[in-house]
């Protein structure tokens, strides 16, 4: 696609539309001029955001030398910085993409026409990479198992939870609690999707190996634990009829199980010599009773959450809406 082609396909798609770029960084002073030189040209008319992570490099001087709006955020961790780009950056439509120069950022403006043709309110950039060094092997996997779990536990349309290159609606934006601190997030953002039924979109983009003298903030087994831990947090939170429920049906069967050797002794010499596998049998099966009344009571009090969250999203206009009035005036 020559220059001209890409900027008629970028304004045809954003129709006079805000979009801000939201670039996350953590000591990238190697890589950031790079992402917004090739958003910037990929998306002529969109405002370039940078979030310096407390770097302790020259992110921060590279990003201005660049062109880009420069803001600090002290606090560590990806989820603490897109807490504040949601909060702090007006915009209808938001770019989200990671500082480390693999993402591909010719790609932005199919994500947004995505986004605003198919009435989305997130659109992700599933990674594809033939390169082993892009894209290890460890977080390959890793990144399979978890989307796996949060497709069967939510019903996620996903098939890569963790990139980081994604684009949201304002409607996405000005409604998420972000609740996250570290790299958990990008599992907390696709459920707050799921949670209120928002339209959602895919597509694929490439994805490179970091440039030489960039290494990688992550931690196979460190993060994978955290998300790990956000996921069985969120579907306690999100799904507490299933975890509750669950729980408490394990815990009254094995207490059943336990009692079943106590009720044939008892019934062919009518004593109950193990009286503590008695206690701890009655024990568990009370235990499984109150599991599931708890269950039961926190999905009155999550649905009743849920529609406040909902009511709250559909104050914020829709894209479409948005494209329309901004197409008439």
């Amino acid at each position: 696609m020559s220059e001209h082609e890409r900027s008629e396909y970028e304004s045809d798609a954003i129709a006079g539309l805000a979009v801000a770029v939201l670039i996350p960084c953590y000591n990238e002073e190697s890589t950031v001029g790079a992402v917004i030189d090739g958003f910037r040209t990929a998306l002529p008319s969109a405002t370039i955001h940078v979030f310096d992570n407390a770097s302790s490099d020259r992110t921060s001087e590279v990003a201005l030398a660049h062109g880009a709006e420069l803001s600090r955020v002290v606090r560590r961790g990806k989820g603490n910085v897109i807490r504040r780009m949601f909060a702090d950056v007006e915009a209808d439509i938001y770019v989200l993409v990671d500082g480390d120069a693999t993402y591909d950022a010719s790609r932005a403006p199919d994500l947004i026409r995505c986004l605003v043709e198919n009435g989305n309110d997130l659109v992700n950039g599933a990674r594809k990479s033939e390169a082993v060094g892009a894209y290890r092997l460890g977080h390959r996997f890793g990144n399979r198992l978890l989307s796996g779990m949060v497709r069967t536990m939510f019903g996620s349309q996903i098939s890569d939870m963790l990139s980081g290159y994604k684009v949201f609606s304002r409607r996405f934006a000005k409604s998420f609690p972000a609740m996250s601190n570290g790299f958990e997030i990008e599992t907390e953002l696709t459920v707050h999707a799921l949670e209120l039924r928002m339209p959602i979109g895919e597509i694929e983009t490439n994805y490179g190996e970091r440039p030489e003298g960039s290494y990688s903030k992550l931690s196979t087994y460190r993060d994978g634990a955290r998300i790990l831990r956000t996921i069985i947090r969120l579907l306690r939170i999100e799904r507490p009829r299933l975890f509750y429920g669950g729980l408490g049906v394990a815990s009254g069967l094995l207490g059943v199980l336990l009692a079943v050797p106590l009720f044939i002794t008892y019934s062919q010499t009518g004593t109950v010599p193990r009286l503590p596998t008695a206690v701890l049998s009655t024990g568990l099966v009370l235990l499984g009773g109150i599991l599931i009344v708890a269950g039961l009571i926190m999905d009155l009090v999550t649905r009743v959450r849920q529609e406040m969250k909902c009511l709250s999203y559909l104050t914020i206009p829709s894209i479409r809406s948005m494209a329309e009035v901004k197409k008439r005036t």
